[in-house]
């Protein structure tokens, strides 16, 4: 018992880490951000929400100034007040803003953004006890070690997320009249547009695929179905 006494601490702590992250997450969204009203983008949503059979597709503003999108894990979709300020200035059109929307919703429909939350737990857990493992015998690096170990684990489940909820976008766009198109367009823009002024590239956009391997992707989806 004494020896699994690290490992069950290590899982307590995953799991207090989820709940408090969940809250947290919540609770920011809730306070920083409102429902999306501009009205050509609105109208965007609704030929997204025909495609997929709903009543509508509820968007919010969430106010920071990165450009990035995201869904909660309640299953509300955001665009940060940095993408939608691009928008606005015209270097990102509606259709492309439409189909960060589109690959937003593919994160809540193929349960990433739960699972992500559950996997947070996980990788504190796996931190954690590989960090109490390994300064046993690497004293001073045991710590470096598995962080940089979970890290690449947590990266790569992120990629592969990516690319599913990138084909639902594409599929979905597709039905709703958009097209593939703005897809393609707007990756091609992404580093550009999340290049921070210290000329360092965002954390989230490390842990997603490359942009070429992405519209490559989504070019052998076009052909699949073309054929």
């Amino acid at each position: 018992m004494i020896k699994l006494l690290p490992i069950l601490l290590a899982v307590g702590y995953g799991l207090v880490m989820y709940r408090l992250s969940v809250w947290r997450t919540k609770k920011e969204l809730d306070e920083r951000s409102t429902e999306l009203a501009d009205p050509s983008l609105r109208q965007y949503c609704d030929q997204l929400a025909a495609a997929l059979e709903i009543d509508r597709v509820r968007v919010f503003i969430y106010e920071i100034d990165p450009v990035n999108g995201l869904a909660a894990p309640d299953g509300r979709i955001f665009i940060t007040r940095g993408f939608y300020r691009k928008f606005k200035q015209g270097e990102v059109s509606g259709a492309e803003m439409a189909s960060v929307i589109a690959h937003e919703l593919g994160h809540v429909a193929l349960g990433h953004t739960r699972r992500r939350m559950i996997d947070f737990s996980g990788q504190n857990a796996m931190r954690a006890t590989l960090g109490m493992i390994l300064s046993r015998f690497i004293p001073g690096i045991g710590v470096w070690i598995a962080n940089a170990l979970t890290t690449l684990v947590a990266a790569r489940m992120s990629r592969g997320d990516e690319y599913e909820a990138d084909a639902y976008a594409a599929a979905l766009l597709t039905k709703a009249g958009i097209g593939i198109g703005p897809q393609k367009t707007l990756f091609e823009k992404l580093e550009a547009l999340t290049q921070s002024r210290g000329g360092a590239m965002p954390a989230w956009l490390m842990s997603h695929p490359k942009t070429t391997e992405r519209i490559a992707a989504l070019e052998a989806l076009e052909h699949k179905w073309q054929a």
